[in-house]
């Protein structure tokens, strides 16, 4: 072997040194003065570092079965990336933007909301600065959850909407004053037990589903709306829920408590009211004729009226304008009010629960929105 054959052997398995220069992790071995081969110099020239890649946008869902269709619209966001975040790479953006906070930990960057998404809201979280030049970006959408119905049953009992009060479990994490609890618990609901008001006729009971939508809620929400000053139809849409959610925050409680009515077609025929668990009105009443009967069934009062002129077509075909007062609309054009009878307890309107004056005006204020009246 010659001298030339050796000092290549011996510079091959020689020492190690690393090259700078805009490369990253190449070495380069040499010993005793040689040379790295050509070879070696020209990967060294053109070894560049890795490109910084998404890997994925993990928010945090509510089902792992609807995936990053349920999310819970008020906890955090992970941006995780292949290798750690540089300085200068620019953080995530969210459409539509929220309030809240970015930090990075390594090859994560981890978003904080301050207050969070409603329910139902599509979001978009865009990477930028991506590839080896920085230029690439890449987008990711999820959307948030609905709320819990059965969280929505809690808040309407704790303020005094249901003939039902509530109570949390030992140890679960109830939410105060806070926007952010509050929005968390309307996706992920405080674990608790419902308890009835007593005094309330049994039926009432068998209007009640817990977790599911049913006839005590929707009269429940006519109640909030009414008072809350919303649009009236009985349905815990996105307006309702904002003001719940800050009803809830600053515990503001119904102030005309909770009644139930029933409207007895049994001879005589009879209204009878029932208002914070006990019996406060009972009187002779008029119901639907056989042409034109008041519906069987039970349905919120939705409109209150201390007088109107009520109008309409008689069965004969004839026209009527009459005057009325005290009334209380429960379902159509069926309402509870006054109107002048020689005698009340037996079918006579075409459809309302008619009563004496002084009896109608001693219900009005006992039949607030969303009261149930149940017809049987």
């Amino acid at each position: 072997m010659s001298s030339i054959s050796r000092k290549t052997v011996a510079w091959a398995a020689g020492a190690v040194l690393a090259v700078g220069g805009g490369t990253a992790g190449i070495v380069i071995a040499t010993q005793g003065g040689g040379q790295p081969s050509g070879t070696a110099v020209a990967r060294a020239a053109v070894a560049r570092p890795a490109a910084l890649d998404l890997v994925s946008v993990s928010p945090v869902a509510l089902s792992q079965a609807a995936g990053d269709q349920a999310v819970d619209g008020a906890g955090t966001i992970v941006v995780t990336y292949n290798q750690p975040i540089p300085a200068s790479a620019p953080l995530p953006k969210l459409s539509p933007a929220t309030a809240g906070t970015w930090r990075k930990s390594g090859d994560v960057a981890i978003f904080t909301p301050a207050s969070g998404y409603a329910a139902d809201t599509n979001v978009t979280v865009t990477v930028a600065g991506l590839g080896n030049e920085g230029t690439r970006s890449e987008s990711s959408s999820f959307k948030t959850a609905s709320y819990s119905t059965l969280r929505l049953q809690e808040i309407l009992a704790q303020l005094g909407y249901l003939p039902l009060t509530w109570k949390a479990a030992k140890g679960a994490t109830v939410p105060g004053a806070s926007a952010t609890g509050q929005l968390t618990a309307a996706y992920e609901p405080p674990a608790g037990a419902f308890h009835w008001e007593r005094g309330y006729p049994a039926q009432l009971r068998s209007f009640w589903a817990q977790g599911q939508a049913n006839t005590l809620d929707r009269g429940a929400v006519i109640g909030f709306e009414a008072d809350h000053g919303l649009p009236i139809d009985g349905v815990a849409g996105a307006a309702v829920w904002r003001a719940l959610l800050k009803a809830a925050a600053k515990h503001q409680r119904n102030t005309h408590g909770y009644s139930y009515a029933i409207a007895s077609k049994a001879s005589p025929e009879t209204l009878t009211i029932w208002h914070d668990g006990r019996r406060v009105f009972s009187s002779l009443a008029n119901t639907g004729i056989p042409v034109s009967p008041t519906v069987d069934g039970t349905f919120p009062v939705y409109d209150k009226l201390p007088f109107q002129i009520m109008s309409g077509t008689n069965p004969d075909g004839s026209h009527y304008a009459d005057p009325v007062e005290w009334v209380s609309y429960f379902n159509g054009g069926d309402a509870v009010h006054y109107f002048d009878r020689g005698s009340y307890g037996w079918p006579q309107s075409l459809g309302c629960v008619e009563l004496p004056y002084d009896a109608a005006k001693e219900a009005y204020p006992y039949l607030p929105y969303g009261t149930l009246v149940t017809v049987e």
